[in-house]
């Protein structure tokens, strides 16, 4: 039996707005080199795209997130999410509408950066600093 969030995504995958549609057929795999995964479950929660490797969401605002219930609901789910150590970030639907290959390539180049900086050489060996 499943879970009610993975019926639930199974569910929200064929019934995806068109922008959620336009970004994923440019967040696919082979499109962008990178696994995304189109609404996955996590918690009681499905969220819109996710990249597991940095524990990154990405979620889809359009008209209806405008309204009280729905900021509630999505400031809810962010607090949740962020307690749990995941980043989240959200993009407008308006913005994919209008530039659904900006949109994917910043999302993309996000997901690509490295966790930290490397530092511009290895660690001085014991000793060394002291010099």
């Amino acid at each position: 039996m499943l879970r009610p969030e993975t019926s639930r995504a199974r569910k929200q995958r064929r019934e995806a707005s068109y922008p959620e549609v336009l970004l994923w057929q440019r967040l696919r795999g082979k499109h962008s080199g990178l696994h995304f995964r189109n609404k996955h479950a996590i918690g009681p929660y499905v969220v819109d795209f996710y990249y597991a490797p940095k524990r990154l969401v990405i979620e889809v605002d359009g008209q209806i997130h405008a309204t009280a219930a729905a900021l509630s609901n999505d400031r809810e789910r962010d607090s949740f999410l962020t307690h749990n150590r995941y980043g989240v970030v959200q993009i407008m639907a308006a913005d994919i509408l209008k530039d659904a290959d900006a949109a994917a390539a910043s999302i993309v180049a996000l997901a690509a950066s490295p966790l930290h900086q490397p530092a511009a050489g290895p660690p001085p060996r014991s000793g060394e600093d002291q010099e």
